[in-house]
């Protein structure tokens, strides 16, 4: 697909890996070619396996764009919540492998697959934006909303706790926890065995389950990041 992000498509599986060399960054490129991978499996009918590289899933925005501010700080974070709207309203089943880390935008889009498979070991998931200065965006709170306990949604949102994966099954992070070398099995045996779903109730489902969620991130969206908006948010 591209430099950072590479696409596989087999029995009905479309593996989508995120790969940088780092730490997965979010940048307008990453963005991008998320973009045509899902693109492409929406065209293959495929369930999607959304995967990072060794020891992190993503650790959010590219800080250096965000610290400049300016209409690029916008555009990537106006693109990141489209990027998890899209996830949230996929056609089909979205899995996720978090191979480790998952941070601010990670975990967005960790908490935006429909499953979660997750790496034990000392990996932190985590929405620090409050911890860094950042009111925490519209379409964020309403990603966390969807996701998470009452109890861990106001711990995550408005303290900015960190979670083990181990924690994170009861907090909502994640579904399940397995030994980091056995979560690209575990997580491929999950979206295999989702292809036997009819599809078209499962898109149908969907999108009755999370209308509100949704609605309230696309309006989150439109009044916080469209035009005239500025980076970061008051």
């Amino acid at each position: 697909m591209g430099t950072l992000v590479s696409y596989q498509l087999k029995d009905s599986v479309a593996t989508i890996t995120m790969d940088d060399g780092k730490v997965n960054a979010v940048s307008v490129q990453l963005l991008t070619e998320l973009g045509a991978a899902l693109d492409r499996a929406a065209a293959d009918s495929a369930v999607v396996l959304l995967e990072g590289r060794e020891g992190v899933f993503s650790a959010g925005f590219d800080l250096k764009v965000l610290a400049a501010g300016g209409e690029g700080a916008l555009a990537l974070v106006r693109g990141g919540f489209e990027l998890a709207e899209r996830l949230l309203s996929f056609p089909t089943p979205v899995v996720a492998a978090c191979t480790g880390h998952a941070v601010a935008m990670g975990a967005f889009l960790l908490l935006s697959a429909d499953y979660r498979v997750g790496a034990a070991g000392p990996y932190r998931l985590v929405a620090n934006e409050v911890a860094l200065g950042i009111t925490m965006p519209y379409a964020a709170v309403e990603i966390l909303r969807q996701r998470l306990t009452p109890a861990c949604f106001t711990r995550a949102v408005l303290l900015a706790e960190p979670f083990s994966p181990d924690d994170g099954v009861a907090a909502g992070f994640l579904d399940r926890v397995v030994e980091p070398a056995r979560v690209p099995d575990v997580a491929r045996e999950t979206a295999e065995a989702l292809t036997a779903l009819n599809m078209r109730a499962h898109a149908a489902t969907k999108a009755r389950a999370r209308r509100q969620t949704l609605s309230a991130i696309r309006a989150g969206i439109a009044e916080e990041l469209g035009p005239g908006a500025s980076w970061p948010p008051a």
